[in-house]
């Protein structure tokens, strides 16, 4: 495998738009890629779980892994998530977003449902097996796996499996697990990440982090802090954050998945905010104290498409 290419900065995740009546909406899905390259995002993760990816049906995934890579067509790095149980299934996956041009991959160690969950050894030899496919893979270390990834374990993974060289910490205590890994890791450790909408971010950039995985609602408006705090100006980094953490702080704990879509819709990107059952659409009250706090800071989903 060739050297390893050092990304950093704001890479959202998109979101997977559907129609009303829950069909795939692919041009809508276009739209929202343009949207996000407006958004001036460094590079964009698709069919995380923020893209609905458990929603998804396996010709609906190589559908839009296909008409995502080709669309972007190399105007920003992209980040396919291959996440699976099944090992074959992932190197599978990994395959595909290399053959069809992806920067990188994302994998959650292997687990199903609340008891089906992969050892430290079977995680190990999954993301062996992935990385055999020469793709950098970036490590998601989430609760929704319900699998404790030790900052040893990933150092070795890091040390051992070349590719195995980014990582996304969401997780409670983000900050003190990067600025470990970090320490454990050396130079080994390319991208450490920190995700779940930025919410702990300024905690994470003074660990280490170099780069974050918002959702697609206002990375615009995340990319001033990322910057400023990596050129030396960490009052600067703090004054944009405090701007824009009401807002993020409201995805993440009110609305979840479903913020970036009725932004998105509200501001003309896509034609619906649907998401399919059994999620659930957002209630009218949580719809409108959302849209009060995007209005006031005018992110660019919030008026691409008016």
């Amino acid at each position: 495998m060739e050297t390893i290419k050092t990304y950093r900065g704001v890479w959202p995740v998109a979101p997977t738009p559907f129609l009303d009546n829950g069909a795939l909406d692919l041009e809508g899905m276009r739209r929202v890629l343009d949207c996000m390259i407006d958004q001036g995002v460094d590079g964009l993760c698709i069919l995380a779980n923020y893209s609905e990816q458990f929603l998804l049906a396996d010709e609906e995934r190589e559908t839009l892994t296909r008409l995502c890579l080709e669309h972007l067509d190399g105007r920003v790095p992209a980040i396919v998530t291959c996440s699976h149980f099944s090992t074959g299934i992932v190197v599978e996956r990994v395959q595909q977003a290399k053959t069809l041009g992806a920067a990188m991959v994302m994998l959650m160690p292997p687990y199903h449902g609340a008891l089906l969950k992969g050892t430290e050894e079977q995680t190990f030899d999954q993301f062996a097996r992935a990385a055999e496919v020469g793709l950098p893979i970036m490590v998601q270390d989430a609760p929704l796996a319900g699998i404790h990834l030790s900052v040893p374990f990933l150092a070795r993974m890091a040390k051992e499996l070349g590719p195995v060289s980014y990582f996304k910490i969401e997780m409670p205590g983000t900050a003190d697990k990067l600025r470990a890994l970090i320490r454990a890791g050396g130079s080994s450790i390319i991208g450490p990440f920190d995700g779940e909408e930025a919410i702990t971010l300024m905690a994470d950039l003074d660990a280490g982090a170099t780069g974050t995985m918002s959702s697609a609602l206002l990375p615009d408006l995340i990319k001033p802090v990322v910057e400023a705090h990596a050129a030396g100006n960490r009052a600067e980094a703090a004054r944009q954050y405090e701007k824009i953490l009401p807002l993020i702080n409201y995805e993440n704990r009110q609305c979840g998945l479903r913020a970036c879509k009725t932004v998105m819709k509200e501001g003309g990107v896509i034609t619906s905010d649907h998401v399919r059952h059994p999620l659930a659409p957002l209630p009218p009250e949580t719809r409108q104290g959302l849209l009060e706090l995007a209005r006031a800071l005018d992110p660019i989903a919030l008026r691409w498409g008016r």
